[in-house]
């Protein structure tokens, strides 16, 4: 069954194979993924809950307008009410807010670009993130 070049090439091949993971590690090393590392912002608390948005996550959009991660955690939870992820796109002159993705979690995102703008209609937790984000931004 086994001859000796059967043995030969199968010592042959293990070795190139330790020698190829070896190369490709050297150069391409394993990094760590920031995905989903956050730096949490809070703004003031109102009588919902609170608003956190990611300093990491700010990005200018090729409109002008700054997306952000944010997350609305409510006052009281349960099974129902979640922490809730929304990212969402702020118009900083008008003071506008389009919702892209709203979800519970990071990784089931589906984001729709032509959401419409919104007006904050007085919502302190909505016109807080604007606020700080712009003012980071700015």
């Amino acid at each position: 069954m086994f001859t000796f070049n059967n043995v030969l090439l199968s010592k042959l091949f293990k070795y190139f194979f330790s020698l190829y993971l070896f190369i490709l590690m050297l150069f391409f090393p394993i990094q760590k993924v920031n995905a989903f590392s956050h730096e949490w912002v809070g703004v003031p608390k109102s009588e919902f809950g609170e608003q956190l948005w990611d300093r990491q996550s700010v990005k200018r959009n090729a409109d002008g307008s700054v997306r952000v991660l944010s997350k609305f955690i409510p006052k009281t939870k349960s099974e129902i009410t979640k922490d809730i992820l929304y990212t969402m796109d702020i118009n900083c002159f008008e003071k506008s807010f389009r919702d892209v993705d709203v979800s519970i979690d990071e990784v089931n995102s589906n984001f729709n670009d032509f959401a419409d703008w919104q007006d904050p209609n007085g919502d302190e937790l909505i016109l807080g993130v604007i606020g700080q984000v712009c003012r980071v931004e700015n």
